[in-house]
Parts: C-alpha cells; structure tokens; sequence
C-alpha cells in the first residue's frame, strides 16, 4: 500500500539581499524625514519672505574701530531655486552659537531667471557687507541653487578675492537632470548639464583662492546623477563631502551636517591647516 503525502502549499518567499533591504529602509527614513521638514518649512516659509533687518546696533559709525583681520569673517547664507532664507533657521543658530562669525542670511527674487545676474547681485550684497563689517572677506553656506550662484560669482565674476570659502550643499555642480518638466523655468535650464553656465564653470579658473566643500547625499533625490553635487576642477581647491542617509531638504537643517559646516569653516581659520585637494570624506548620519 502506498500513502501519498500530500503537503501544504507555501508560496515561493522572495528576500531581498541584506545590502539592497538596507538601503530600502535608509531610503524610507530618508523620504520620512524629507517630509516633516517639508511641513515645518512651509510653516516657516512665510517668515523668511522679507530681506533679513539690519538692526541699528550692528551698523558701525564711520569713526568705530574695524574688526581685527585676524577675527572669523561674516558667513553669508543663501538659499535654494524657490526657497528663502527661513532654509537656514537652524543653522544660523548653530554657527552663531558655536563660531561666533556674524551671519547673515541673503533672499535673491523668486523671479530671478538668470544665474549670473544674481552672481552679480550677490557680489554687490557682498561688498555692502564687507564694508559694513570691516572685513576683507566673507564665507559662503550655499543649498541648492544657491550654491551654484556663489560658484559662479567666486569663479568667474572674481569673487574668489572676497570669498575665503564656499560650503555647498547639494548643489548640481555638473548640472542635474531631475524633474525634465521644470525646464519651462530658464534657471532650471541653466542647471542642467551642457547648459551655458555649467559649461563656464567647466573652463579653467588659475589662481582661483577661494576653497569650496561641497556636501553631497547618497539619497539626494533632486541630484541625478549623486556625484553632480561634488565639485571636480583641476583649477579649484575642494573638498567633497558625502553624507549617507538623509535627502535634500535635510542638508542645510540636520545638526551632524551643521557641525561638519563649522568644521569646514575652522579648518579654512589661519593656523588649523587646509585639507588636500579632492579630499573625500565621509559623514553618516542616519
């Protein structure tokens, strides 16, 4: 006599190799996170909207003694494509409380449809401020877009005179080609690779003084491909910074990230020593 066994049916169990299950769920914390900050900053947004106030106290009279040259310089914010200063809420309390630079955030025009016309801008804004301040030359935070018009000023308008460094952070260096259906705005364009202005900032640049330290993310989802976020120049002093487990949004907010800014800007401070060109380095926070 022969007895059948019959056993019951388990559907075939598909798992994902542990590295791919790993990056599923930074991703998912990521796109989390994108999105709480998105909430909060739409709540700040209409904050952020006017130009920051220069209040009385920090105008010097023709006859007050300037800043010592040896004293940190101004460190100067600005924001990303459709975005104000509200962005950097947390990280100019961070580096005022930790550096103790004067900081000041800078709104360009939501209209603004140029690139270089808004280098220029920020040039004149730059020399307002040094003027105002005594010193020489200022440091640059730039996110985004925001960073791609402080290259452009620093690199090709001769900024590299008033910009002791520049911080980018996720900024489409080598241009991006996310979202093709923004292409209807001209700045979008002109983030795009090939475009004018990415090409200019492909040509040489000698004797270029200024630093920059680009942060970039392995989940930036608005940088496609990742790698357009680091600055690659023969001519340029850089250092690049990858930071694993947060998106966009979250550069210019998460506290591990202001910290590697602060770092960034001490290290440009005479006497601490300036990192080799085309440094990589690594920062996790997730």
């Amino acid at each position: 006599m022969t007895i059948t066994r019959v056993l019951p049916f388990r559907p075939p169990c598909f798992q994902l190799p542990a590295r791919l299950a790993g990056l599923s769920v930074a991703l998912l914390k990521a796109t989390a996170l994108e999105v709480a900050i998105l909430a909060g900053h739409l709540l700040l947004y209409p904050s952020g909207i006017a130009q920051e106030r220069r209040i009385a106290e920090q105008l010097p009279s023709p006859d007050a003694p300037r800043l010592p040259a040896e004293s940190r310089p101004p460190v100067v914010l600005l924001h990303g494509f459709i975005d104000n200063r509200s962005v950097f809420v947390l990280l100019r309390r961070s580096l005022a409380q930790h550096g103790g630079q004067h900081v000041e955030s800078l709104n360009y025009s939501p209209l603004t449809c140029d690139i270089r016309t808004a280098a220029e801008l920020l040039g004149r804004h730059i020399e307002e401020i040094c003027e105002r301040t005594g010193h020489h030359q200022v440091d640059i935070v730039g996110h985004s877009l925001g960073g791609l018009i402080a290259r452009y000023y620093a690199q090709r308008l001769g900024g590299d005179e008033r910009v002791r460094t520049l911080v980018t952070l996720g900024t489409p260096h080598e241009g991006t080609r996310v979202v093709p259906l923004a292409d209807a705005h001209p700045i979008v364009r002109q983030m795009r690779p090939g475009s004018d202005v990415i090409e200019e900032l492909r040509e040489p640049a000698p004797g270029c003084r200024t630093r920059f330290v680009s942060f970039w993310s392995d989940l930036d989802q608005l940088m496609a491909p990742l790698e357009t976020a680091c600055v690659n120049h023969p001519d340029l002093i850089a250092q690049n910074v990858r930071v694993s487990g947060i998106g966009h949004l979250a550069l210019p907010v998460h506290p591990a990230v202001a910290a590697g800014i602060r770092e960034a800007l001490d290290l440009a401070t005479p006497g601490t020593g300036t990192p080799a060109t085309g440094t990589e380095n690594g920062l996790t926070v997730a």
